[in-house]
């Protein structure tokens, strides 16, 4: 997967956030069968729902995290292959 200029600046400002590492930290972490539930977030970041909801969304929108539906809930676990690609960009400016 390549990234073009526009996907590589949304992906930083995603990432460029403390609260949005720690989310992304938490999803990687997440035991139970990879997925990231939004409560499990808000019970280990303390910030308002819809502050979370904003990150978690701006992650998301960055095509790092994916989502699935659970009933009436979204869960939520770390897009291995943009991530891959992303680091995979940032090496290619080190070599």
């Amino acid at each position: 997967m390549e990234l073009d200029a526009k996907k590589v600046e949304r992906i930083s400002k995603a990432l460029g956030d403390p609260y949005r590492l720690k989310i992304m930290e938490m999803a990687k972490c997440q035991a139970e069968n990879n997925w990231l539930k939004c409560s499990c977030v808000m019970d280990n970041i303390e910030l308002a729902q819809s502050t979370i909801s904003h990150h978690i969304n701006q992650l998301v929108d960055a095509d790092l995290l994916l989502t699935e539906k659970d009933g009436r809930n979204v869960r939520y676990r770390v897009n291995k292959d943009m991530l891959d690609a992303y680091i995979k960009f940032l090496g290619v400016l080190t070599t």
